[in-house]
């Protein structure tokens, strides 16, 4: 074991069940795994898609003095609502300058954007809004509210106010919140190690001249764009054939050196699929059967404390089993706070005259208004085969069908779940 890596619970993907259902997997995932990697401190700065070890509070005010909203003039509003006509202006304060006395009540100071606020001056007018009278004093409009204009100290953060928790994938705010309150460095996840390969001699590189019973390796680059994020490193283990010693020394060498390995294709009970047998002899396996469609048929197991999830063959599939189920494990692993993505209900635009009770549904489907009504629809791919790439193409997102629905007519509400909540960019076409 490397050092600072932390041991995976033993026979983790244990399931006494014949088929699971969809929420009983994310529950067992969530139940066993926990985080392998150990922490590291990185600059705030680069370290945006980073998983934070440690929770990050705010050390004081933010911000830290009461301070100007607007460039204009800051006076005290008790003595404008006595009526000044007119009020004479005391001094000048620009932003990163510290105030200086009071100023004296019916007067005015001239203040610029983010400049703190002087004592005896509670109120800032818009410059804009004000008129520099013949004098130099300054006539201010009528009608502004006590504060207007005013930051106060602390509305942003007060000290101990929580600017980052524990698990949470840093996004470009939340650096801007860490710098906000004078964090430049923040504790996060090592990198999950991943490794990625396809198997099958079916199977041919991209570019690669196919023959009649051969077709292009689809899934690795997929896995590999999928599995690549900040906090991940990803190893590209190529393909391996119908080889059971090949497959062997593959997957043996990659658990020296990872904390999981996400394989494509030989994960059945066919002859040709050695990918169960050789993963008994390294290690424990378990083969699921999910009441899911499109990806029934999914491997978990362990080379000790390196996970092994094997995905089927065909890409649709494999997109889908990652997205439901890889990504939880690698977040899991990798010590994210994983959260199921927001579905959203919608009318559909398309029928399903039956569909099998007691299996989950994933369809690839987009979004599109009604052009009468102007409601939004969710639409289906026409075509159905989990071979089809150019259905991931044109979709949004999935549309899930429970396991209770047997049915569905045109304005049925179904779920909807954008690929975006899934951390993908939405499909290119909308028509089919």
């Amino acid at each position: 074991m490397s050092a600072g890596r932390q041991t995976l619970i033993d026979d983790c993907f244990v399931n006494d069940g014949q088929r699971m259902r969809h929420d009983d997997v994310l529950s067992l995932l969530a139940n066993r795994l926990e985080p392998v990697t150990g922490t590291t401190t990185v600059s705030v700065v680069g370290a945006q898609g980073r998983i934070v070890a440690v929770p990050v509070t705010a050390p004081g005010p933010v911000p830290r003095s009461d301070n100007a909203a607007v460039d204009g003039y800051a006076f005290a509003h008790a003595a404008y609502l006595k009526g000044p006509d007119r009020l004479p202006v005391a001094g000048r304060i620009a932003a990163g300058a510290t105030a200086t006395g009071p100023v004296p009540p019916g007067r005015c100071v001239r203040i610029f954007t983010g400049a703190p606020m002087p004592a005896g001056t509670d109120t800032v007018a818009m410059q804009e809004d004000c008129t520099v009278l013949q004098d130099g004093a300054i006539a201010v409009p009528a009608g502004l509210k006590a504060g207007a204009n005013r930051r106060r100290a602390g509305e942003d953060f007060m000290p101990g106010d929580p600017v980052v928790r524990d698990g949470q994938t840093l996004r470009p705010q939340d650096l801007a919140a860490l710098a906000a309150t004078g964090h430049g460095t923040v504790s996060v996840r090592k990198r999950l190690r991943i490794a990625i390969l396809s198997t099958g001699d079916e199977i041919v590189p991209a570019g690669a001249e196919a023959g009649a019973a051969q077709v292009h390796d689809a899934n690795r680059p997929m896995l590999l764009a999928l599995a690549g994020q900040a906090a991940t490193t990803v190893t590209d283990l190529g393909h391996v054939g119908d080889d059971a010693d090949a497959l062997r020394e593959t997957l043996a060498t990659a658990a020296a050196d990872h904390d999981l390995i996400i394989t494509s294709g030989g994960a059945s009970l066919g002859d040709e699929d050695h990918m169960l047998a050789v993963l008994d002899e390294l290690g424990k396996r378990h083969l699921w059967q999910i009441a899911i469609k499109p990806g029934r048929p999914m491997m978990f197991g362990q080379i000790g404390d390196t996970v092994v999830l094997g995905l089927p063959g065909n890409p649709v599939a494999v997109l889908v089993c990652f997205l439901l189920y890889a990504r939880a494990v690698i977040g899991h692993l990798a010590g994210a706070s994983v959260t199921p993505p927001v579905a959203y209900t919608l009318p559909a635009a398309f029928a399903i005259d039956r569909k099998k009770t007691g299996r989950r549904e994933f369809l690839r489907g987009w979004t599109e208004a009604d052009p009468e009504t102007g409601v939004l629809n969710a639409h289906k791919f026409p075509r159905d085969g989990s071979g089809l790439v150019s259905g991931l193409q044109a979709a949004y997102g999935l549309i899930d069908l429970p396991e209770h629905v047997d049915a569905v007519a045109p304005g049925d509400p179904v779920r909807f779940i954008p690929f975006a909540e899934m951390g993908l960019m939405p499909g290119w076409s909308g028509d089919g």
